[in-house]
């Protein structure tokens, strides 16, 4: 069941969308919708720019307009959000200072579900978000394709493999999957008969209400793309886990988790 969805604004060109897809998914589910947007400490960035130059202390007039400029951002992303959510809805609007992967992890903890776009413009700042979203919180995430966001996903793709990350994936997808008029349990095979493991989870899936129907993948030179082919022309959702190998706190998910994050051309929800 989902009734909290948590959703981070930058302050940027990007919030009104991400807020407005946000927004949706929670009257869908009739859910209460909490937007955070996290403004750098002035002192702190100050220190970090002046460090990687090597110069001085930072001087009075860098703090004064590091502080100007994230005042600057809050209260873009406070219009983004005030023109969208109306008062007196169920929706909240925060605002922390500090780095803004640990104070989403701190709000998405107690979240069931984290709105979590890539981000093209702060491309850094977007995957640090993104990734301790995935590997600190415990919650499924839904990250949205670059066009916008379906109203409803009638149709949706779930990336299997016999692992925890996928049946936590799959469990938290299930509100979605019980709504949705086509299911497809995608398997790449590796290996010979590989794709009947797909079949324990059609039977439970019916037991939840669901239909889905099995749809073995020739692993062939390339599994991810094959995945994704099958899932982007196919599917509005790609149900997945996200399989890390993180190493201080670097980027290097395997292969099919980094792929689809990056180059998904429709929504998805993964979990870790």
């Amino acid at each position: 069941m989902i009734k909290t969805i948590l959703a981070a604004a930058s302050g940027g060109g990007s919030d009104a969308a991400n807020i407005a897809a946000a927004l949706a998914l929670a009257r869908a589910f009739d859910a209460h919708l909490d937007v955070l947007h996290v403004r750098p400490d002035p002192a702190a960035l100050a220190v970090a720019m002046t460090t990687d130059v090597g110069s001085a202390a930072p001087t009075t007039a860098l703090l004064d307009q590091l502080e100007r400029d994230g005042k600057a951002r809050e209260a873009k992303a406070r219009d983004s959000f005030t023109k969208l959510c109306p008062a007196g809805g169920d929706t909240e609007f925060h605002v922390e200072i500090g780095e803004e992967p640990q104070w989403v992890v701190r709000y998405g903890v107690t979240a069931d579900l984290i709105f979590a776009p890539r981000g093209a413009g702060e491309a850094a700042a977007s995957r640090a978000t993104l990734e301790a979203s995935l590997l600190e919180t415990g919650r499924p995430l839904i990250i949205p394709p670059a066009a916008a966001l379906p109203a409803t996903f009638e149709r949706i793709a779930i990336a299997w493999k016999a692992t925890p990350p996928a049946a936590r994936a799959v469990a938290a997808a299930l509100p979605f999957l019980s709504r949705a008029r086509e299911v497809a349990v995608l398997i790449v095979e590796e290996e010979a008969g590989q794709g009947e493991e797909a079949e324990p989870l059609v039977r439970n899936l019916a037991r939840h209400g669901v239909s889905a129907k099995a749809q073995p993948l020739p692993a062939g030179k390339d599994g991810a793309a094959a995945l994704l082919a099958a899932a982007g022309g196919n599917a509005d959702l790609l149900v997945m886990g996200g399989y890390g190998h993180s190493r201080l706190r670097e980027w290097v998910f395997g292969g099919v988790t980094q792929l689809v994050l990056a180059d998904a051309p429709l929504a998805v929800l993964i979990a870790h």
